[in-house]
Order: C-alpha cells, then sequence, then structure tokens
C-alpha cells in the first residue's frame, strides 16, 4: 500500500525533498512501485524518501533527476539534506570548513572527519547516536567533497600514534580506514603524518584542534568539547596554536615514516598481509 503521508515542505530539507519528490512524481502519472522499477529500487524505498522516513543518498537522486528529467533538481537538494542530518552545534564548522583554503588539524583520539572511510564513521557516530548513525555517517561523507572539487583545500593532517590503535568498528573497518589513510601518501593536497609515543609531552596534550584559514576571510581556530564546538577568530588564540602546531608539524614523524608506520600497524595488529609485488 502506498504511503500518503503528508509533509510540511517547510519543516526541513528532508521533508521539502520528500514533497518535490511525489509531487513530480504524480504529476509523471507512476506510482511508487512504478518509479521504483525505473530507479532499481523498491516502491516502499520511494514511498520512505516521499514520507522523510528514509535519508535518500546521492545516487538515488542522479538517478531520480534522470527518471523525472528534473534538471538536477534533487541532485542540488542532496546536499542540504545531508547537512542537515550533522548536528545543529556542528553546521557552523562544517560551512567554514567547505570555504577553507587550508586546514590544519590535530587529532588525538580519531581520525578526521575528512579522511573517515564510511563504515569508521559509522562506528564512532554509533556510540551515542545508534539510531541515527547511517545518516550521520552518510552526512560526514558530504563533506568529503571539498577534497574532490576542482579547487580542493590543503589538509594537513597530524595524527597521535594512539589513533591508529584504537579498534573503532572491529579489524576489518580499521584495516580499511588504515588503508584509506595510505591512499593519501602521495596525494598532492593531503597530508598525514603520524605523532609517535615516544614525543612524550607536547603542544597537543590538551586536545584536538583544528585550524582554517581562508583567502578573504579571518583564520578560525575550532576545538569540540563532549556536545559542542567552538570555533574563535580571536587572534592570540590563534597565534597561539600556529605556533603549537608547528611544533607539532616539527615533532611528528614525516609523511613517508608515518605512511610506514601506518602499513606496520595495519600488519602487526590488524593481520594485513600484502600480496606479492609484481615484477
Amino acid at each position: 500500500m502506498a504511503n500518503i503521508r503528508n509533509l510540511d515542505p517547510s519543516a526541513s530539507p528532508l521533508d521539502y525533498y520528500g514533497s518535490e519528490l511525489r509531487r513530480l512524481r504524480e504529476e509523471a502519472g507512476l506510482s511508487q512501485d512504478q518509479l521504483g522499477g525505473i530507479l532499481f529500487c523498491t516502491g516502499s524505498l520511494v514511498g520512505q524518501v516521499e514520507t522523510a522516513k528514509k535519508l535518500p543518498t546521492r545516487q538515488f537522486s542522479e538517478r531520480l533527476d534522470a527518471a523525472l528529467m528534473t534538471g538536477g533538481l534533487f541532485t542540488r537538494l542532496i546536499g542540504l539534506v545531508l547537512k542537515s542530518q550533522l548536528p545543529n552545534w556542528f553546521q557552523p564548522y562544517a560551512e567554514m570548513e567547505a570555504k577553507a583554503t587550508y586546514i590544519s588539524t590535530y587529532q588525538a583520539q580519531l581520525v578526521y572527519g575528512l579522511l573517515q572511510t564510511e563504515p569508521y564513521a559509522r562506528a564512532v557516530l554509533s556510540v551515542d547516536n545508534p539510531g541515527g548513525a547511517d545518516e550521520m555517517a552518510a552526512a560526514r561523507m558530504e563533506r568529503q567533497r571539498i577534497l574532490e572539487r576542482e579547487n580542493p583545500p590543503v589538509v594537513c593532517v597530524i595524527l597521535d600514534e594512539a589513533v591508529l590503535y584504537r579498534e573503532i568498528g572491529g579489524v576489518e573497518v580499521m584495516r580499511g580506514q588504515l588503508a584509506h589513510l595510505l591512499s593519501f601518501r602521495d596525494h598532492p593536497w593531503i597530508q598525514v603524518q603520524v605523532l609517535p609515543f615516544g614525543v612524550g609531552q607536547h603542544s597537543g596534550l590538551l586536545g584536538s584542534f583544528t585550524l582554517l584559514r581562508f583567502d578573504d576571510d579571518p583564520d578560525i581556530l575550532y576545538a569540540e568539547s563532549y556536545e559542542s564546538g567552538h570555533m574563535t577568530a580571536n587572534s592570540q588564540a590563534i597565534r597561539e596554536r600556529f605556533v603549537g602546531y608547528a611544533r607539532l608539524q616539527a615533532t611528528a614523524l614525516s609523511r613517508e615514516d608515518s605512511a610506514a608506520l601506518i602499513a606496520r600497524v595495519m600488519e602487526d595488529r590488524y593481520g594485513y598481509q600484502p600480496g606479492p609485488e609484481v615484477a
């Protein structure tokens, strides 16, 4: 039976997406099952998206635009829909992150969000919100699209060595995550370094932080507490953190040595066995 729950299009981007999907489907004279057949999914899924019970994917949106000949409407909407799944307190930071020219971050506990795999992100997010982990992980993957644009930001990431050993989501998830980090080894705009245990005391002991630089706007320092994030453009705070970050970079392993350590942990702790090299 078709789901005919009424939506208020102004309630949220997801509600607007669902109401537009229903309107355009009905204008095309298609049932939910018929449209599902065109999209290679079930009519039930179409109904769930129409009633804002299911979060659409980017692939679903692209197929929908092609099926209903909408001129890319749903592909444009999906970014807003996924962004709306981010916590309210995090959304202002995500907006600034998307505009940044340079991103410099030190992470003491977890892989930086822009470099997380979807299974890793889902495992992290399920700790406090198991019911919404899929939606929030999808939103995190959407954030990563800034790395694929024509002029992506320069991203410098320093991970505490503990991040490599903290098993998030199980062995398979960690193998995939570390392999993903290794994929950036020769990336022109992304640099991954590891701060080894042997360093001892260092300028990141107070916790993770991120510095954003822009072409035409003041620099921003961002740090998180348990359920909130704090951004500041205070020049003295930013000056101190830039110096602290420079010291962390100087103390961390080189890009090459960091990749070697990641590969070693991947093999020793998570059982990865590299295949034979092809001559």
